[in-house]
C-alpha cells in the first residue's frame, strides 16, 4: 500500500480497516469468540475496537498459515467446532455472507469457502509478460473469505502443511492437500480484498452504498 502504517491501520469510513472488518464479523456472528492475530510489536492495535464480548489476541507468524496455526494453537476448541477465518483487509463482507458460510461450513465434512465464479477472460502469461494463451474460465473461482471448517480439520491440515514445508495461499489449499473438496459458496463480488493504494477508495464507495443486513 504504500502507506504510513500497515495497511489495516488506513482509515476507511472514518475508522481503522481494522476496525470496519471486525464491525462486519459481529453483526453476522456477535456471540462468536474472536482470536485476532497480530504482530507482537504491533503498536497500531487499539483494543476498544473489538466489538466482540469474548476474544484474545494471539502472535502472528511469518506467513498467513503460521498466524492461523498460532490462533487455533491457543484457543479452547473440541475438534467439531466450527472455526471461521477471514482476512482483516476485506471490509467489505457483508453479514449475510459470513453467516451463509457458516451454515455451508458446518453441512459439509471439508468445510467450506465463500467464492466467486471467474467472469473475465483469463490469459496465460509467458516469462516476458506477453499473452501465450487463454485459458477455459469454466468451473474456475475466485477464492474469497471467510473460509470455514471444523476446529480438527483445520489444525490436521495446516500442521501437515507446516510440517511438509509447504506453503499454502488458504486454508481450503491445505484441506484439499489431506484429498478433501471443500463447497465453494457463492459470495458477493464486492468483497473487496484492499490490496493497492486505490482499492481504499473503492471500499470506501463499496460501503457507502451497501445496506449491511443484506
Amino acid at each position: 500500500m504504500g502507506g504510513d502504517r500497515p495497511k489495516q491501520y488506513l482509515p476507511l469510513a472514518g475508522a481503522a480497516i481494522l476496525s470496519r472488518t471486525l464491525e462486519r464479523l459481529h453483526t453476522a456472528l456477535p456471540e462468536a469468540r474472536l482470536v485476532l492475530c497480530l504482530d507482537d510489536g504491533d503498536g497500531w492495535f487499539q483494543p476498544e475496537w473489538v466489538p466482540f464480548a469474548r476474544w484474545q489476541r494471539v502472535a502472528g507468524g511469518d506467513e498467513r498459515m503460521d498466524s492461523v496455526l498460532n490462533a487455533l494453537r491457543a484457543m479452547p476448541a473440541n475438534e467439531h467446532e466450527l472455526v471461521l477465518v477471514h482476512d482483516v483487509a476485506r471490509p467489505c463482507v457483508t453479514p449475510n455472507d459470513v453467516r451463509t458460510l457458516a451454515n455451508a461450513a458446518r453441512s459439509s465434512a471439508d468445510g467450506a469457502l465463500l467464492a466467486m465464479p471467474v467472469a473475465d477472460t483469463m490469459k496465460r502469461a509467458t516469462p516476458e509478460g506477453a499473452c501465450a494463451r487463454t485459458e477455459p474460465r469454466e468451473g474456475l473461482w475466485h477464492a474469497l473469505t471467510p473460509q470455514g471448517f471444523t476446529y480438527g480439520l483445520l489444525r490436521r491440515a495446516l500442521e501437515q502443511a507446516q510440517a511438509s514445508g509447504a506453503q499454502v495461499t488458504d486454508e481450503a489449499s491445505a484441506v484439499e492437500a489431506l484429498g478433501g473438496q471443500p463447497r465453494l459458496v457463492s459470495g458477493r463480488r464486492d468483497n473487496l480484498k484492499v490490496t493497492h493504494p486505490d482499492d481504499l477508495a473503492l471500499a470506501g464507495a463499496i460501503m457507502a452504498a451497501q445496506d449491511i443486513r443484506h
